[in-house]
């Protein structure tokens, strides 16, 4: 556990500092890392119990709960119960005192939480600089303003603040393919970056090729990947160019040589080249999945990439067992929902980890048997305790940074960290020789080393299909966004806002 305490000398009377502090839904009004704060339920701001909701000036969400609050003694403290970052077991304290040689106020902040050792440091200078000193200094910045008679801000009665839509109106002139006689709207990436590089408009459409295929999109899948490939990490996508590599639709046209695909059929696909985010699109037609009537466009566009990954993550990377024991991470993610439900039904011992409490509740109707919210406890000790200090056998590890120390600290002796994503940030460097003391193996996989030809693909398609027939696993309807808010969805999915899938609808 890691104690964090911090103090200052404010030059204002205790009552005025007071009067700012213990209003516990007044952070927006003065703290730069707040963007909105709000009081959920509608409860008083100083009730013990009560709950605010934070949306950081980053995107993050987090919600706090006061646990006392006494103005007799001129002090609070609360708790953290959700956050971006691995805060565990937060518990914060302010209190104020009088300054005796003047009219100033002693403030004294201070915290406890256990952070994953790898990212220590960062999590306490993360507290005393950005939370503490910041918190400091905005509070003086306040008070004087209030000093030489400048208004402070008020909150509007029930005001959210919402972010501005980055999208912008659609282009006269596509920036691909000038001059081409048709046109399709797309999302296009003009340079690496954040959400608001993603720009809603028009590119050129060339007729397809003598092996290519037309699809007019009606639903498109949004995946981590579509992220990595807008901010450069991967190399798929090289600007000017369109993100996304899932998508269903019908095909409209069809290049002479093309075989076995005809205008009308319904398609989908889960694959590179990237090019997803668009209204139509041309593309050779050998990793298409035909679409049967009792699938529909956006389940297809919602499920297909993450259906393939859960297939050849519990069959082939690594077998799941009746009797093994597997931790999966992000459960209520989209990948996280299969790989919990397939899982169980292989007949092996699912711990979930999730980061709050109302995914928690998702996952345990998915079937987990046992489901750790790791925003306020220490996963790898909660497993460890839950399987009386075995560990467990595998654990799919799609967060990265956050999570990658303590998933080794979770495994059992020979255990298999299959590690599939990073949400959170890469790994960094590991020596590789602490893994020997309990002989732990790490897979990397690629998704494109297993689908990048029909042979690969068809096992993955048919078996995620017939789970998805039999009821073994179900998806449920995802979340949409309109193609032209494509900036809203990666915001979302970033901020782990979001439960299950996202499609981008047409």
């Amino acid at each position: 556990m890691v104690k964090v305490r911090q103090s200052t000398i404010i030059d204002a009377p205790i009552d005025d500092v007071w009067a700012i502090l213990r209003d516990f839904n007044s952070h927006d009004r003065w703290h730069p890392a707040i963007a909105f704060s709000e009081i959920e339920g509608g409860d008083p701001v100083d009730a013990v119990g009560a709950v605010r909701h934070f949306r950081l000036a980053d995107g993050g969400e987090l919600r706090e709960q006061l646990l006392a609050l006494s103005d007799k003694d001129r002090r609070l403290s609360y708790c953290l119960l959700e956050a971006p970052l691995p805060l565990m077991g937060y518990v914060a304290s302010v209190r104020l005192k009088p300054v005796t040689d003047g009219n100033a106020t002693f403030w004294e902040w201070s915290s406890e939480f256990q952070p994953p050792a790898h990212r220590r440091d960062e999590l306490v200078k993360l507290v005393t600089e950005g939370i503490y000193q910041a918190g400091f200094e905005a509070v003086r910045r306040l008070l004087w303003r209030k000093t030489v008679a400048a208004p402070v801000e008020a909150r509007p009665p029930g005001t959210i603040v919402v972010p501005a839509p980055s999208a912008s109106a659609p282009r006269a002139v596509s920036p691909i393919a000038p001059g081409q006689a048709e046109r399709t709207r797309a999302v296009l990436v003009e340079r690496y970056g954040g959400p608001e590089v993603l720009q809603f408009t028009e590119i050129g459409l060339p007729p397809p090729g003598p092996n290519e295929v037309r699809i007019r999109h009606t639903a498109i899948g949004v995946n981590f990947i579509d992220v990595y490939c807008r901010t450069g990490y991967f190399d798929l996508l090289q600007p000017p160019g369109v993100p996304g590599m899932e998508a269903a639709g019908v095909i409209e046209a069809v290049g002479p040589e093309v075989s076995g695909f005809m205008v009308g059929d319904r398609v989908a696909y889960a694959c590179p080249p990237v090019g997803a985010y668009a209204e139509r699109r041309n593309m050779a037609p050998d990793l298409l999945v035909h679409l049967s009537d009792d699938v529909t466009d956006e389940i297809a566009a919602a499920g297909l990439l993450k259906g393939v990954t859960a297939s050849f993550l519990l069959h082939d990377v690594h077998a799941a067992r009746p009797g093994s024991v597997v931790l999966i991470h992000a459960a209520a993610g989209g990948v996280g929902q299969l790989l919990v439900q397939w899982a169980r039904h292989l007949g092996a011992t699912v711990i979930a980890t999730v980061s709050s409490d109302d995914k928690a509740r998702i996952v345990e109707r998915l079937g987990a048997h046992h489901v750790i919210v790791y925003s306020r406890e220490n996963f790898a000790d909660a497993v460890m305790r839950l399987t009386n200090g075995a560990g467990a056998d595998v654990a799919y590890d799609a967060v990265g940074n956050d999570t990658f120390g303590g998933s080794l600290a979770a495994l059992g002796v020979r255990g298999h960290l299959v590690s599939f994503g990073q949400a959170s940030g890469p790994v960094g460097n590991w020596d590789i020789g602490r893994f020997s003391s309990k002989s732990i193996t790490i897979s990397r996989p690629n998704y494109a080393h297993y689908t990048d030809t029909p042979e690969k693909l068809a096992p993955h398609v048919n078996r995620f299909f017939s789970a998805l027939r039999q009821g073994v696993i179900r998806v449920e309807p995802p979340t949409r966004y309109p193609l032209s808010q494509a900036a809203a969805a990666h915001r979302d999915l970033e901020s782990r806002r979001t439960t299950g899938a996202l499609v981008l609808t047409v």
